[in-house]
């Protein structure tokens, strides 16, 4: 095993639209560790010209899912990297319980332990609103939602001042229930998993962005403002 690594080590969980991403980013912005999404690390990992990039990209053109074995490889790849040898935020990883299991050795390895594993805690039936009505800038890729947050100037994106909008197509009432009842069956018992490691910290997500952010900011011990 490595010598301890320190650092903050967030493993940040729950279901869909619960805001993990969102909460993720807003912590980088505050500690300046990485956000690491396992979603826009397989869009990444897809387009080098490595054996396990050409792997990816190929099982994604066919419109199939990253194996646990391609993930657990890239992300255990990425967080070889310097950028986080003092840090990072995983978002999205792990999601079955051979992720979390793999997880919990490679990090022993490492000698990397985890501060916690923080699960955000939203009802159905807000996630499901949460979901439907969110949307994002095409030029940067900022994120809206039709209710709770809109851009400053209708049509226009507070970022970057595009005025091209999309929305995901997976992001219908059908899709998200199907995500949700997968999210039971399968990340699920990953939390479990950490409760009985002794590593769960839960927070309810039902509030503004910036109460839960504060909750999440008082669990970790990070100053809000950093």
């Amino acid at each position: 095993m490595s010598a301890s690594r320190e650092g903050l080590f967030v493993v940040f969980t729950g279901a869909p639209g619960c805001g993990k991403g969102t909460q993720a980013r807003i912590l980088k912005q505050k500690t300046h560790v990485c956000h690491l999404s396992t979603g826009e690390m397989l869009r990444e990992f897809a387009q080098k010209d490595t054996p396990l990039g050409r792997e990816l990209n190929a099982a994604l053109e066919r419109g199939e899912f990253a194996t646990d074995d391609m993930i657990i490889e890239m992300v255990k790849s990425r967080i070889d990297e310097a950028d986080c040898q003092h840090g990072f935020i995983l978002d999205g990883f792990p999601r079955t319980m051979p992720q979390a299991e793999i997880l919990e050795e490679m990090l022993a390895e490492k000698g990397i332990k985890l501060n916690c594993v923080l699960e955000i805690q939203v009802p159905d039936e807000i996630i499901m609103e949460r979901i439907l009505g969110r949307y994002s800038c095409m030029k940067c890729g900022a994120g809206y939602h039709d209710k709770f947050q809109r851009p400053k100037i209708y049509g226009v994106c507070d970022a970057c001042g595009g005025t091209e909008f999309t929305r995901r197509k997976d992001d219908n009432r059908t899709t998200v229930q199907n995500r949700l009842v997968n999210y039971r069956l399968l990340t699920y018992p990953t939390i479990q998993f950490f409760e009985r490691r002794g590593l769960l910290k839960t927070v309810d997500g039902t509030g503004t962005i910036e109460a839960v952010s504060k909750k999440i900011d008082q669990i970790l011990g990070v100053e809000s403002g950093n």
